[in-house]
Order: C-alpha cells, then sequence, then structure tokens
C-alpha cells in the first residue's frame, strides 16, 4: 500500500469523521481536558483539583471546572465473510478487495492513538472483537481476516442487519463505522444502518465483481448460489437472458445506491478488476 495514497486517504477520511464528532478526535460529554464545558458550584465529592480559582474568587463560592474530554477515536470495521464473498472472476476475489481495504482502514484508524473494534458476520455466530488500540489493534483485526470467509450453503439474510445493530450497541461514543460487505441477499438493515448514521460517521464499501453484473454469451451453463446452494441451468447464448440478467443487477445496485444516499451514508463502489486503494481515495475526495 503505497504511503502517499494512506496520507490521501487518511485525509479524506478525517474530513467525514470530523462532521459526526464535536471536533477532531474529540468524544462527547465532560471530563479532563482542555476546553471548558461547565461551570457549577462545588458539590460533595468533587475532586478539590477541579475547583476553579477565578471562579470562585468572583462568585465567592467554590466552584468546579469541567472540560469536554480529548478522547481517542474509536472506528469499527463490519466485515462481510458470507461465502459469496470468496467470488471473483478478474483480479481477485471480493474477499481480497474487502480485506485490503480492512487493513487500510485499519492503520488510518491506529494513527494519532486512535482504537479499532471488528465485527465479522455472515458466517455463523459474528465475531465481535473489542477495540483495541496500537499493535494489539491491527494483530486483532489480522487474526479475524485470517480465519476467511464462511463455507458454501450457509445463507444469512438478516446478518447484516444484525452486524449493525449490534455495534450500534456497544459503539456508546460517537465514531467511524466502515461497513465492507457486497450487500447481496440481505434484508431489513437500512433501519439499523440509520440509526448508526444519527450518531457516527458512517463509510458503506460495497465490494462486487464485473462478471455479477454481466453474462458471456458462452452457451449453457449451470450456476451455483455460493450462500444457498441453489443450481441453475442458464443458456447464455440468448441475448434476452443476457440483457435481463444485466438489467436485473442494475437494478438492485441502483437501489442499494439510492437507499445510502437516502440515508445519508458515504457509498464507495470497488470492483475487483480495478486498483481498489486508488479507487477508494478517489471516491472519498
Amino acid at each position: 500500500m503505497p504511503l502517499a495514497l494512506l496520507d490521501a486517504l487518511a485525509l479524506a477520511v478525517t474530513r467525514r469523521v470530523a462532521g459526526a464528532l464535536p471536533g477532531d478526535r474529540r468524544a462527547a460529554g465532560v471530563g479532563a481536558g482542555t476546553e471548558l464545558a461547565q461551570l457549577r458550584p462545588y458539590a460533595f465529592g468533587d475532586d478539590v483539583r477541579r475547583i476553579d480559582a477565578a471562579a470562585t474568587a468572583r462568585s465567592g463560592e467554590p466552584h468546579v471546572r469541567l472540560e469536554v474530554p480529548e478522547r481517542t477515536l474509536t472506528s469499527w470495521l463490519a466485515i462481510d465473510v458470507s461465502a459469496s464473498m470468496a467470488f471473483g472472476t478478474a483480479d481477485r476475489l471480493k474477499a481480497d478487495v474487502a480485506e485490503g481495504v480492512a487493513l487500510a482502514v485499519g492503520r488510518l484508524a491506529l494513527r494519532h492513538a486512535g482504537r479499532i473494534g471488528v465485527l465479522a458476520f455472515g458466517a455463523g455466530e459474528p465475531r465481535l472483537l473489542p477495540p483495541r488500540g496500537s499493535k494489539a489493534g491491527m494483530v486483532a483485526l489480522r487474526r479475524a481476516l485470517r480465519d476467511g470467509v464462511g463455507t458454501d450453503g450457509h445463507h444469512e439474510p438478516g446478518a447484516l442487519g444484525d452486524a449493525l445493530g449490534r455495534i450500534g450497541r456497544v459503539a456508546r461514543q460517537p465514531g467511524l463505522v466502515v461497513v465492507i460487505s457486497d450487500f447481496r441477499e440481505q434484508h431489513d438493515w437500512t433501519r439499523a444502518m440509520g440509526n448508526l448514521r444519527a450518531r457516527h460517521a458512517v463509510l458503506a464499501v460495497e465490494v462486487h465483481d464485473p462478471r455479477e453484473g454481466s453474462l458471456p454469451p458462452v452457451g449453457r451453463i449451470a450456476v451455483v448460489d455460493p450462500e444457498t446452494g441453489q443450481r441453475l441451468e442458464v443458456d447464455t447464448s440468448r441475448p434476452r437472458v443476457r440483457e435481463r440478467f444485466e438489467a436485473l443487477e442494475a437494478q438492485r445496485r441502483q437501489t442499494l445506491a439510492s437507499e445510502l444516499r437516502r440515508l445519508r451514508v458515504d457509498h464507495a463502489p470497488l470492483s475487483t478488476d480495478e486498483d481498489w486503494l486508488l479507487q477508494l481515495g478517489r471516491r472519498l475526495r
């Protein structure tokens, strides 16, 4: 991964995250920090070191000073590891693109003392790794990616919605959520995505393969859905079959883009036949 591209990507991500947070690398609430949040009368149990001398002198009674806390940015990666991600007819598999995006975002998230949490979904019970910083965060991410994708014949149409809902319950402080998936055969996820967008900066990375959008005229073939195991024989020599296939896929992707646009979620479609890191930077910029 070229460092220049990663630096450019870091700037693009920071601009978007800054809109969801009350400042760069800053969390909501009051606590120990540098920016004043509140001055209030001293109450029993307050730390006497928080007493503000100037406010106490002006009012004639002890006042304590509370600041906006400076905290690290916590980023969450929701990674689709369903069987459909193990498909690819170009330079790489969809799972390879997802792994690269996860590693790039992970490296960016750990800068400036950040933390990263990981949730892998789509292959049985979701695997949740709590936020970690520095080297431990990257080791945990690589370990989750090393497990690979799920086995064929395992289909979970509600996995994406469940994963987004789980992140919404555990990610208490505003931060960045990056969803990496092909968004195929997933239902009832828009509400959970909207709830996340209300509190966090959300980036949806859609990974697709060019063969998913068009059929070559190679005669009669048998295709199998890796998740449901359904087998279907298709005569690709018929132009109407190829046109209908392309129209249905175009409609599916257009519906996905419309839903993400309605939810005001940043959408970055990446293909297995392109320089995904360069395209990701261009999309964000």
